[in-house]
């Protein structure tokens, strides 16, 4: 089965609440013909999208393929959260990687977020970014673990703008009994993840980026130049540059062993009250918890509640998405008992073993990055602003984060998906235990 079309029409975004409130590119042309460019980039998410203004605006020659609309794929459909650090803490990459290397994942990680907020203000503000993302822990033991974490950050990296919270603290801003306590991190934020993608796609336009919509590749042959054919075009260019995370398929087999498509689902309440509202989150951050299958949340600027939770490892979606998570909504806000969904969709992103991005050099003139593991907002963004570095010469920086070990899932393609179906049930079950 397709996944770029298993559960969405060609050439349609899905019928989410991003959808319904973004004003979508004029529908680009489809790629014809004997094209030629100096780099190809192949996904029209926040790494395509950020790889190609950032060539552009180096003076490159691009070429933007993307098999359905921009923005179609995660980078529409996501939670809007734009996490500090990698998708790993500094723990974990201390221990794994030894200190040098960890705070320099830290400064790109960072530089990430600062990315997204001035390509947001210039390109997007109509992705209305506000601060802050809460961490809330739903069992006690994770709370000291979690204010130890913001003391280590303030002391280890000058990093203060995290603050521990305790449990009444908690309570004050998400006004829900599964938490024990966490932390409020307002060096991160959230936006309204299409306008944001979308913001990008108009200026990579204006930078000159010929872009291609419903373009989908189907074939890249290594060489110089290189060839990117799809069905209807052949291109040859002398970089490519992948952006495809979950819905990459079979394109690239040796990234397709490291990266999994995993589903992910949201809905969109009815429009509350401003009293409403603050009975539910007494504040303007999201809001993501210590679940394993994480729920992560936030406001809309016209106060519905967007709340993210449930996953799957098949191609399809369920066929009552909105029911999907409205059981873990309601479990953690009882109060929103029976309260009116307007929108519910899905979306597919992709993982990795450690939850590390893949970042790799597939052939001298082909790189690829993905794999955020529900960390893209930023690293996606930033993940196509260290291809576009790589390609003009400056590849440090790209090098260090594909020197991260990221190991092919066990099983190969073929039983990556019941091992990890067997895997993420298991954690499920220690969630509710």
């Amino acid at each position: 089965m397709d996944l770029l079309t298993a559960n969405d029409r060609p050439g349609e975004y899905p019928r989410s609440w991003y959808a319904a409130s973004a004003e979508p590119l004029p529908l680009q042309p489809r790629a014809e013909g004997a094209l030629s460019c100096d780099v190809c980039v192949v996904g029209g998410g926040y790494t395509g999208l950020s790889a190609a203004l950032h060539l552009a605006e180096r003076g490159y020659d691009v070429i933007l393929l993307e098999a359905q609309r921009l923005g179609f794929g995660a980078s529409g459909r996501n939670g809007g959260q734009v996490g500090t650090g990698q998708r790993q803490d500094q723990d974990w990459l201390e221990k794994t990687l030894g200190k040098t290397r960890a705070r320099a994942l830290w400064d790109v990680a960072q530089e990430a977020v600062a990315t997204v907020r001035d390509l947001a203000a210039r390109h997007a503000p109509e992705a209305d970014w506000r601060d802050g993302i809460i961490h809330a822990a739903h069992k006690p033991r994770f709370v000291p673990e979690q204010h130890a974490y913001a003391e280590k950050m303030a002391r280890d990296y000058g990093y203060d703008l995290i603050r521990p919270l305790d449990r009444d603290e908690l309570r004050d801003l998400v006004n829900a009994k599964a938490y024990f306590g966490g932390d409020l991190d307002m060096g991160g934020g959230h936006l309204h993840p299409l306008r944001y993608a979308l913001g990008l796609a108009r200026a990579a336009r204006a930078a000159g980026v010929r872009i291609f919509e419903n373009s989908r590749v189907s074939a890249i042959t290594h060489a110089d130049p290189a060839l990117v054919t799809t069905e209807a075009a052949q291109i040859t260019a002398r970089f490519v540059a992948m952006g495809c995370n979950g819905y990459l398929g079979r394109l690239e087999p040796g990234v397709a062993a490291r990266v999994m498509p995993i589903n992910n689902f949201i809905a969109a309440t009815r429009p509350m009250t401003d009293a409403e509202r603050r009975a539910v989150i007494d504040a303007d951050h999201a809001v993501a918890d210590s679940k394993f299958v994480i729920n992560y949340y936030r406001f809309s600027a016209d106060n519905r509640l967007l709340f993210g939770g449930g996953e799957s490892y098949g191609y399809r979606f369920p066929a009552d998405i909105a029911a999907t998570v409205r059981r873990p909504m309601e479990a953690v806000f009882p109060q929103l008992r029976g309260i009116e969904i307007t929108h519910a969709w899905g979306g597919t992103l992709g993982i990795t073993v450690n939850r590390m991005p893949h970042f790799a050099r597939l052939a001298g003139n082909v790189l690829s990055a993905a794999g955020y593991s529900g960390h893209g907002v930023a690293m996606a963004t930033m993940g196509g602003r260290l291809l576009a570095e790589a390609i003009a010469g400056q590849a440090e920086r790209f090098d260090l984060m594909a020197q991260v070990p990221t190991h092919p899932f066990p099983g190969g393609t073929a039983l990556r998906q019941p091992l990890l179906i067997a895997a993420m049930l298991w954690f499920a079950l220690r969630d509710r235990l």
